[in-house]
């Protein structure tokens, strides 16, 4: 009974980046271009206050500023690196640079609750960011400095997040947790939106489709799994799950767009479930 508990915790937990890995193809073809900052915040906002209508329960006490710092690393910090890794990087290498964020995790898991860093999760995790690469990775990819360094900062935003997440143990559902940090991410992202971007113009059927795809789907219900994954199978584990997210992409760019799939990034995919397997087999010898 508690083997079958946990593959359903890491079932339910590994949906969150599976559906993650549709945002590309969902923002590339759905949703207006040049305006990624707006596009974040349209993306958690309105998710976040749908949410808390559900709810109805504010933060008390800390858990104003917790909510807000989460809020930060997991979203807006977040997203914002993630972009700009996005634009000043070709895809397979932002793709690559993220990658590190399950050794990330380890690394501040160790740090900030204890948790032991076993051999089995460091090879997991090297072997997963290998197979990132074989699956995105193409010769000739640019190293922007700037790029890089943003794809790294955002691997450690969402890293302490996914960390911090743990740490504090909220005091309150899942739901009601996603709702605090979707909320706080998106009042953040706006002014910034609000001062940088032009204003989106007049969204078409498509665009609206794609900003409730990726407010409901890809950012309330995911992170609504991500957060009580995170609490089931602690961070280790559920940011090893992470590496489905590029397989996803990869896939659905093979599926719907006609976009090659060669031997290599077979090799990859295996390569990448290989290593999420050792992830969590590691992880439950803890």
């Amino acid at each position: 009974m508690r083997l079958m508990s946990r593959l359903t915790d890491i079932g339910l937990t590994a949906l969150a980046p599976a559906i993650w890995g549709s945002t590309y193809i969902v923002t590339t073809q759905l949703l207006p271009a040049g305006v990624p900052l707006s596009v974040a915040a349209l993306r958690a906002l309105p998710a976040g206050l749908l949410l808390l209508l559900i709810v109805r329960q504010l933060p008390q006490g800390a858990w104003w500023w917790k909510s807000f710092v989460l809020g930060a690393l997991n979203f807006a910090l977040f997203w914002a690196c993630l972009f700009v890794a996005a634009y000043r990087l070709p895809g397979g290498v932002a793709a690559t640079v993220g990658a590190v964020q399950p050794l990330v995790v380890i690394g501040l898991a160790r740090l900030w609750i204890g948790t032991p860093i076993r051999f089995g999760a460091i090879l997991a995790g090297l072997a997963g960011l290998c197979g990132v690469a074989m699956l995105v990775l193409r010769p000739g990819a640019g190293l922007d400095p700037l790029g890089v360094a943003a794809g790294l900062a955002g691997a450690v935003s969402m890293g302490c997040g996914t960390v911090l997440s743990r740490h504090w143990k909220p005091p309150v559902s899942p739901l009601t947790f996603t709702a605090w940090q979707l909320t706080a991410g998106g009042l953040l992202l706006m002014p910034a939106a609000l001062m940088l971007e032009p204003m989106i113009p007049v969204p078409t059927l498509g665009n609206l489709i794609g900003f409730v795809y990726l407010g409901l789907i890809g950012a309330a219900f995911t992170y609504l799994l991500w957060f009580r994954g995170l609490a089931r199978i602690g961070p280790s584990a559920a940011s090893a799950l992470g590496f489905l997210s590029p397989v996803v992409a990869v896939l659905l760019g093979w599926s719907l767009l006609g976009q090659g799939l060669d031997g290599v990034q077979g090799l990859g995919v295996a390569l990448v479930l290989a290593s999420v397997w050792a992830a969590q087999k590691s992880a439950a010898k803890g």
